[in-house]
Order: C-alpha cells, then sequence, then structure tokens
C-alpha cells in the first residue's frame, strides 16, 4: 500500500534511557514520543519486541513470535500499581550516549522484582480477558517457558521425549507440576502488553504510528517450533533443523550469514493455508501499525543450508510461496500496511513480487556510494514508494561509516553533495538526514544515534559477529534537546514531510 510523505526515527525500546540496566515501556519512552512530536516525526519504527535468549538478538534468539520482552516491563508502573515497594534500587547509567546494556546484571535484577510483583499480583477482568484472547498462542507459549526453565534451559528437542512430541498426557502433568511458573509467565506477558498498549496509545493520540518488525525466521529453540514442528523443515530423529536459514556471501560477509534457524516447510504451511503466519500477521498488528517484514525476499526465494554446516556457503536457493502467500494475507487481513526489507541479493522475481502488492521497497544511504552515477541507492535513482534510512540497525553509524569507509566512495560522496574534497565534509550524520528527508521517497527514517551525531561505538548490530551486539544504549533524555528538536523539525517542515 501506499502511505503519505513522512518521517520517523529508528529506536528500539531496549536502548532508551532506564533506571534499570535497560530501556524500557516507562517515563522515557513516553519522552522520546514527545521529542518525536516536538520534531514533527510521524513513525517510531522498532526491532522485534519478543522476548530474547543467548546474545539478544530479536531477530534470531527469540524464544517466541508472538510473546513480548518481559525485560521490557517497566517497573515504576508496577511499584505505582503497588505490586512492589516503591523504593526500587537502580543499577548504575554508564556514559550518557555510549553505554552498553549489561544482561548478565539486568536479567537477575529485573526478574527479582517481577518475581515479587506476581506474588502481590490479584487476577482481576483485564487478567482474565487477555488470557482467553490470546490462548491460542499463550498456553503454548507459558508452558514451553516454564518446561525450558525445569530442563535446565535445555533446547526444547533434548527433553524427555514425551514432552518432544507433545504427548497430551506428558503435558498436562506437568502443567500441574509447573503451574505456579505458568501463572508467573502469563503474568509478564500481561504487564507487557499491558504496558505496550497503552505506550502505543499514547503515540497515536500524538499523531505518531509504529513500524514494527517481523523476522521472517524464528528460533529453533522457540515455543513456535515446538509447538508446530510439522511447519519447519527438521529432521525427524533429533527435530534438530535438517535445513537452516541464511544468506550467500554479501556486503556483509565473505563467507554469508548463517543465521542457524530452521526453515519453513512452506509446503505444509500452504496445506494449512499459510494459517501459521496469518496468525502471526493478526498478532502484529495488533500492536504496531505497519509491519516491516525483515529478509521479504525469503517469500521469493530462500537461501537454505544443510544442518551442520558451521558457514553460510554450501547453500542453495529454494522457490518460496511467493505471491499466493501474500494473497492470502490480502484475503484474511485486507490492505497490508507493509514495508519491505529488500536488501541483498534482490532479483526481479522479487522485485515484481514486492511491486504487484506495491510493497515499499528499502534505500540505504551508505550503500550509495560504491561504484558510480548508476548505483541505485543513490537518491537521483528513488521512486516514491520506498523508504530511505542513513543506515538500519545492521549498519554502522553515519559517522562510524565515514570513518572507516574508503577513499573512492569519500570523494564520490563528496562530489554527489557539492563539496570539492571529502575534507569539507564536517557533518556527515546531517549530510545523510537532510539527504534522506529531502528524497522523493514517501518514507524516511532516520536512526537515533545519526541525530546525536554518535561514532561506531554507538552501533547496534554488526552482521559479521554474533557476541556482543545489541547492546547499545543512552541514558540522558536530555540529549534530545530543544536545540535537537528544532533542527530535526525545520528539515522535516522543509521537506514537507
Amino acid at each position: 500500500m501506499a502511505f503519505q510523505r513522512a518521517s520517523g526515527i529508528l529506536l528500539h525500546p531496549t536502548c532508551l534511557p532506564g533506571r534499570f540496566g535497560i530501556g524500557d515501556l516507562g517515563q522515557a519512552a513516553y519522552g522520546f514520543i514527545d521529542f518525536l512530536e516536538r520534531s514533527g516525526q510521524k513513525l517510531w519504527q522498532v526491532l522485534p519486541l519478543g522476548p530474547t535468549g543467548l546474545e539478544h538478538s530479536p531477530y534470531i534468539m527469540n524464544f517466541s513470535s508472538f510473546a513480548g520482552n518481559p525485560l521490557l516491563i517497566d517497573l515504576d508502573q508496577l511499584a505505582d500499581e503497588g505490586l512492589l515497594a516503591a523504593e526500587l534500587t537502580a543499577l548504575p547509567d554508564g556514559d550518557a550516549a555510549y553505554a552498553k546494556v549489561e544482561f548478565a546484571q539486568v536479567i537477575p535484577h529485573k526478574f527479582g522484582y517481577l518475581h515479587q510483583a506476581f506474588e502481590r499480583f490479584s487476577p482481576n477482568d483485564a487478567y482474565q480477558q487477555f488470557c482467553e484472547d490470546q490462548a491460542w498462542w499463550l498456553d503454548d507459549y507459558v508452558l514451553f517457558m516454564a518446561l525450558f526453565e525445569a530442563n535446565g534451559e535445555l533446547p526444547w528437542n533434548q527433553w524427555p521425549a514425551d514432552l518432544v512430541r507433545r504427548d497430551p498426557q506428558a503435558l498436562a502433568e506437568a502443567a500441574a507440576k509447573l503451574s505456579v511458573e505458568i501463572k508467573f509467565q502469563r503474568f509478564l506477558q500481561f504487564k507487557f502488553f499491558e504496558q505496550w498498549g497503552k505506550l502505543r496509545a499514547y503515540a497515536n493520540g500524538k499523531g505518531i504510528q509504529i513500524v514494527g518488525d517481523i523476522s521472517i525466521y524464528v528460533c529453533h529453540n522457540s515455543a513456535d517450533v515446538w509447538a508446530a514442528p510439522d511447519m519447519f523443515k527438521l529432521d525427524p530423529q533429533t527435530y534438530e533443523p535438517a535445513f537452516m536459514a541464511g544468506v550467500p556471501p554479501d556486503y556483509f560477509s565473505a563467507t554469508g550469514q548463517l543465521w542457524g534457524n530452521p526453515v519453513y516447510d512452506w509446503q505444509n504451511m500452504e496445506q494449512a493455508n499459510f494459517a501459521w503466519w496469518v496468525n502471526r500477521f493478526k498478532a502484529t498488528l495488533l500492536y504496531v501499525d505497519i509491519v516491516r517484514i525483515d529478509h521479504f525476499r525469503g517469500f521469493e526465494a530462500y537461501w537454505q543450508v544443510p544442518g551442520g554446516e558451521t558457514t553460510a556457503l554450501n547453500g542453495e536457493w529454494v522457490k518460496g510461496p511467493d505471491a499466493k502467500f501474500f494473497e492470502v494475507l490480502k484475503a484474511a487481513l485486507g490492505s497490508l500496511p507493509v514495508m519491505a526489507e529488500d536488501l541483498g541479493v534482490i532479483t526481479p522475481e522479487v522485485e515484481l513480487l514486492r511491486d504487484s502488492f506495491e510493497f515499499p521497497g528499502m534505500k540505504i544511504l551508505q550503500f550509495a556510494f560504491g561504484g558510480g552515477a548508476e548505483n541505485p541507492y543513490l537518491p537521483h535513482h528513488y521512486i516514491q514508494n520506498s523508504v530511505v534510512y542513513p543506515g538500519t540497525h545492521d549498519n554502522d553509524t553515519a559517522i562510524g561509516w565515514w570513518d572507516s569507509t574508503g577513499d573512492a566512495e569519500r570523494c564520490h560522496l563528496a562530489e554527489y553533495f557539492g563539496y570539492s574534497s571529502p575534507d569539507q565534509v564536517q557533518q556527515i550524520n546531517w549530510e545523510f538526514i537532510r539527504a534522506a528527508l529531502a528524497a522523493v521517497s514517501d518514507l524516511a527514517i532516520l536512526p537515533m544515534q545519526d541525530l546525536l551525531g554518535l561514532d561506531g561505538r554507538a552501533r547496534m548490530n554488526d552482521p559479521r559477529f554474533n557476541d556482543g551486539q545489541w547492546r547499545w544504549r543512552f541514558t540522558d533524555l536530555a540529549l534530545l534537546s530543544p536545540e535537537l528538536s528544532d533542527r530535526l523539525r525545520r528539515l522535516t517542515q522543509l521537506y514537507s514531510r
């Protein structure tokens, strides 16, 4: 679908200031929305909001594609409700602009308080309604999480065989034995979605839409795969992925990216009329306004790598569900407010699929200055039905990119923006921000790090590495100053966004 001309900011909630070592759905999130309004922005893009596991990637290590991340629950709101004592112990803040989420400290600290709140919580009508409305995914998820903890946090395919196979009697016995932990997990989901619903309503009330993110793949060790193994290509004996997801060698890696997620059994998915995916989109659109589909090209054809490989080199392209999948979605949901992440190896077939449903694709300014005038990421090639970014969560910051890019790209950029030499480029982040806002693309989304003028230390994710990613945050809301909002608002108005 076509979008009205607008702009917004890319910032995951974990990156916000917060008293407990991680951004959450509390006061700073409301302050950020106020900043968006003052700056004339109409969009807030977040990354997937699900509960994360090892290395805390919201794309690869996610225990559910339906659940919310308990680490985002605002403890101060729980205290205001009387579920926690008024005095809560904060964690050290770290640097104002270059702090990191120290998950090893944050998780036990926040979960200690969440357990305390649960012990004081009395189920109410809103809680009962939530559990009834969401039972179709919630029941499997809370049981999965309880079993995961009870089995020493081993992957589900290493649990006792009757639980792996989901024997009804074994599941019933486990549910009875683990009833307290199951109730705790339900409480966490209720509070997450209650707080998120209030925050989204606050944003919508100020004319700001939430752009959510659906990662195409789900984690093998997730409630999704455990509850519906027939929807994935798994080894019938071990339930390990028979084939893993990834991409061949690309801009980010000479050996490709091996994500490790199981790929879908699209034949079985189609036989079920894509019901699992329809439910996933329905659930996502209950909590966001626009959906960005990560790795969109995987619906046309996807790269699958045999299980056991250590790189993505020995894979093959396999035909995906293509247009019939989106036809089913459209029939079930009507107009699809979708943005397509169409980066990587894009073929005419992928472009046809994207354009057939009028999904806007993505344009990345950091990709624009390698090569010559024919580079498709240069602004003079953009079309209206597209979304332009200086960079995404997978890119360096604009300043980090400028500091590390080659001389040829620096010279090309300088000439493109009207400078006689790269030395004259003083604020590359604002050059990119202005170029994005000025572009013909209907939507422009700016990383928060670029607005704050931060270097590569503020990078959110580097796809070349697994360890130490997804941790950047800033800790002082005063960085969102009146001067910054004024400067952004003037440019936004100048370019009719």
